[in-house]
């Protein structure tokens, strides 16, 4: 049988080569503004070196994408014919890494270019391995340029910036996509999406991140298999949905998943409550944290995919916690409440432990926010989560009027003195005491 295996294989027919490509996809310098000066320094360095020892060498994808948008790339790709070993013998600093299709990443310190073998399209070969549903399960092969540009995703990601001769390569008119700000999948979308559902979720968040329209065809195959995304693993997945959250366009990005229908893939749960309509501020609510989200990024300040996750699963939890609320202890209900929402989303989004404790402590320190005011009140401030969940509060404030007052509080507070904080917590104490606030008032979930 093997021997039959082989024998096959050695007289199969071969497929034929991919055309070279065409004069009229080379635009040469003179016809684009990219510059070597905008160049990241270390990727220049492996450029240089890769075509010094006989090697083409591309800058690809995104940031031939930025330069040309005179946006700052926030990484150099480049792409050769190059194998993994040829690239790790020519540089040092490099380490190989990746196991569905190796990748080369050479080290400056912090700084990683990443170097990636042109990708082949041949199946027949065993390290190119599809499932039953069509999506590459295993993906190391190697191929030519040409075959490279065909395994893109979207076209305005599919330029080739040639070190030899300092033209770009354009072989599936992504200048003219890029020109027209639409984003366009390569190849038939139904067959691309199969082979990586993922890239259903590319196309939404370039659209997003770039202002860009999805072309009709690459779009409405979305809707139909979105389904798709759950054959993911949920490792993969979260960090997929890390990506379209963190990019600075989080607003944007809701807004897209929401509308082509993909949100309820990724969080079911409160897609469903959304649809219902009972509360009409939870969407405002999503999209308000995004956009906050948003602004942090702009500002350069320090976001965390706990937050989002808080935030996505708050309405969530308050459902579920309700609903046991009816057959047991409040406290008990709480914290089955936060087990069970947060055990569902990590089967579809692995969110790693670390995070899962933070969700636990933005939720938990809501009571202890929003309860009476007495003189254990200060140690609150010294929680490690502590700003985290007064984010939250404060974005709780902005839809529940009732949280209004503590929200103020807890603001000014923080800025007091010493001295005017003992005052505070004083005035405070004796006003709860005067209205006859109880423990029993507050104890339901805040």
């Amino acid at each position: 049988m093997i021997i039959k295996t082989l024998l096959s294989r050695l007289f199969k027919k071969k497929k034929a080569p991919i055309s070279l490509i065409d004069h009229q996809h080379i635009v040469p310098r003179s016809a684009h503004k990219i510059s070597r000066s905008s160049f990241s320094g270390n990727a220049l360095k492996v450029l240089t070196r890769l075509k010094s020892a006989g090697f083409q060498a591309y800058l690809v994808g995104g940031c031939v994408r930025d330069l040309l948008l005179d946006l700052k790339p926030k990484d150099f790709d480049v792409a050769t014919n190059a194998r993994p070993e040829e690239v790790k013998n020519l540089f040092t600093n490099c380490r190989l890494i990746g196991r569905r299709f190796r990748l080369a990443h050479v080290h400056f310190g912090r700084d990683i270019i990443e170097v990636a073998t042109f990708r082949g399209s041949n199946t027949e070969d065993d390290s190119h391995v599809l499932d039953d549903t069509g999506m590459i399960k295993r993906d190391n092969v190697y191929g030519t340029l040409q075959e490279d540009i065909w395994r893109r995703d979207i076209t305005v990601n599919a330029l080739y910036y040639n070190i030899a001769d300092f033209s770009i390569v354009d072989a599936v008119n992504g200048l003219s996509d890029l020109q027209h700000k639409i984003i366009r999948v390569i190849g038939d979308p139904e067959i691309r999406y199969r082979e990586d559902p993922v890239r259903m979720l590319r196309v939404l968040r370039f659209a997003a991140k770039l202002g860009f329209t999805v072309e009709t065809k690459s779009l409405s195959t979305i809707r139909r298999m979105s389904f798709m995304l759950n054959s993911i693993s949920n490792a993969r997945l979260f960090d997929e949905v890390y990506k379209l959250f963190h990019t600075g366009v989080a607003f944007q990005t809701f807004q897209l998943l929401l509308k082509e229908e993909v949100l309820g893939v990724l969080f079911p749960e409160t897609k469903k409550i959304i649809a219902e309509g009972s509360d009409n501020h939870i969407q405002a609510f999503i999209e308000h944290a995004c956009r906050n989200t948003d602004v942090r990024i702009q500002e350069n300040k320090k976001v965390t995919a706990a937050f989002l996750f808080s935030v996505m699963l708050w309405h969530v939890y308050k459902r579920r916690s309700k609903i046991l609320g009816e057959q047991m202890p409040k406290v008990q209900a709480n914290s089955m409440a936060m087990a069970q929402v947060l055990a569902e989303q990590g089967k579809i989004t692995a969110i790693p432990k670390a995070l899962v404790m933070m969700i636990r402590d933005i939720w938990q320190l809501q009571y202890r926010l929003t309860k009476p005011i007495n003189e254990k009140t200060f140690a609150v401030l010294e929680h490690p989560k502590f700003r985290a969940a007064y984010d939250f509060l404060l974005l709780r404030a902005e839809f529940e009027p009732e949280h209004q007052e503590r929200a103020e509080w807890w603001t000014a507070l923080q800025v007091a003195s010493p001295v005017n904080q003992t005052q505070m917590l004083t005035e405070a104490i004796k006003k709860y005491k005067k209205t006859g606030h109880s423990r029993r008032k507050h104890s339901k979930l805040s």
